[in-house]
């Protein structure tokens, strides 16, 4: 499978803990193409409904389905990264970010890493 940085796939996040990000979710995939190619892990920064979240915040960047191929507005949030092994990601890619919108992303996570 060849897993490129801003792709979009629904991934099952089970099993978590706490107040992690659970289920069939949207995921976009944030590490760089060079580490997507190893077999390590793919970091991500996960998504959830758009009608989830009311408010925007730095932490997040909200897509509409036409920027993600995505059936409903989602919310990508920057404090959800997670790394995960390339046998989560099942079948084709469901959409991809626009340099644009990945720009939002990175700052979002920035943001949270405080860099």
């Amino acid at each position: 499978m060849n897993l490129e940085r801003g792709q979009i796939y629904f991934v099952n996040l089970n099993p978590v803990k706490g107040r992690e990000q659970s289920g069939e979710r949207p995921v976009l995939i944030l590490s760089i193409d060079a580490i997507n190619r190893l077999p390590l892990v793919v970091t991500v920064v996960v998504g959830t409904k758009g009608a989830n979240l009311q408010r925007n915040y730095p932490t997040n960047v909200r897509v509409t389905p036409e920027e993600s191929g995505l059936p409903m507005e989602t919310v990508f949030i920057g404090f959800q990264v997670r790394s995960l092994d390339p046998n989560r990601f099942l079948g084709n890619p469901v959409g991809k970010l626009a340099s644009n919108k990945m720009q939002e992303v990175e700052e979002a996570v920035r943001y949270v890493l405080g860099l």
